[in-house]
């Protein structure tokens, strides 16, 4: 009995291996080599002050603001206004109190079908744009292809990611400058301080379903067992990066999707660039994209794919590209 139990664990191993090896293919088969850094002639002008389409700038030139904002956007016509009107009295009130402090906040129409590119444009036409800038896709690329558009074309000596949505409270950005600022001196002008919603863990748990609160835990271990570890809330959408910690990493990005933040933090990692991790304030907003199943199920699978592509050589981590 005790023989038949091992051939069986036996056999299990080897196909369990065979099977790890199958998807170690078909990852390295179906990878996409370098980034997504092309862009349509469209991608590559705003509309100025006067209705004249200008060019947007690069990452790789000399910053100009102490501050961009990237805000991804798709179909957020509804909660884009409350997002942006919290940011802009807060920077508003920043520029008023230090009036040696500029910004830009550049909001990223990722291909939307509602109206968020006419509600965007309103606050560029308030308060100007040299302030406020769209770039508005001509495809959806999903979360991670909007956020990485936005951060290239950004002026900002340091450059915050903050979702449409305005979930975490944008006051929180005094937070996650200090938390930025505590890893200084940054080596090679290299830093990330991430927003963190872990010390919510419990309370949210008590309002989730048991189904919701497993996929909860699954995903963190995946997240730790596969890829980053030392981060315990990589998926909050409030992160500030140095402008050279955002050039390399996001030039190197690969994921397009909800994964991307995990890949961003592997990436950041691997290239020992120094992660603070800020606890900020969080609410919940109706109108969340996330199908809470299918989503995850898709995250899981593209953290195994990050693995494996980046084991098998399929990707390799190329922090010089730039934007066509």
């Amino acid at each position: 009995m005790l023989c038949c139990l091992c051939d069986l664990l036996q056999l299990l191993a080897a196909l369990a291996a065979v099977l790890l090896l199958l998807v170690a293919v078909i990852a390295h088969v179906t990878a996409r080599k370098m980034p997504n850094l092309h862009r349509h002639e469209a991608e590559k002008f705003f509309v100025g002050n006067n209705g004249e389409k200008k060019p947007f700038p690069s990452i790789h030139d000399r910053p100009e603001k102490d501050l961009s904002v990237v805000v991804p956007a798709y179909n957020e016509e509804v909660r884009l206004p409350v997002m942006m009107d919290e940011a802009m009295q807060f920077l508003e009130k920043r520029q008023k109190q230090r009036p040696s402090f500029k910004y830009e906040v550049i909001i990223v129409d990722d291909g939307s079908s509602d109206k968020t590119t006419q509600v965007a444009l309103n606050y560029s036409k308030k308060y100007g744009s040299d302030k406020v800038r769209v770039l508005t896709l001509v495809k959806n690329r999903g979360k991670g292809g909007a956020v990485r558009m936005g951060v290239l074309v950004s002026r900002g000596k340091i450059i915050l990611m903050a979702d449409a949505d305005g979930a975490t409270k944008f006051a929180d950005l005094e937070n996650v400058e200090a938390g930025l600022n505590s890893l200084k001196p940054w080596p090679d002008n290299l830093a990330i301080a991430c927003g963190s919603r872990a010390h919510l863990e419990k309370e949210s748990i008590a309002n989730r379903s048991m189904f919701r609160t497993v996929l909860m835990y699954g995903f963190h271990f995946l997240v730790w067992f596969l890829c980053v570890r030392g981060v315990r809330d990589t998926q909050c959408g409030f992160k500030l990066f140095s402008r050279e910690a955002a050039a390399r990493t996001f030039t190197a990005l690969h994921v397009d999707r909800w994964a991307f933040d995990v890949e961003l933090l592997y990436i950041a990692q691997c290239l020992k660039i120094p992660i603070a991790e800020i606890a900020v304030n969080w609410t919940e907003i109706e109108g969340s994209k996330l199908v809470p199943f299918w989503s995850w199920l898709q995250m899981g699978r593209d953290l195994l794919f990050i693995r494996l592509r980046y084991l098998t050589g399929a990707w390799k981590m190329d922090t010089t590209g730039k934007l066509d």
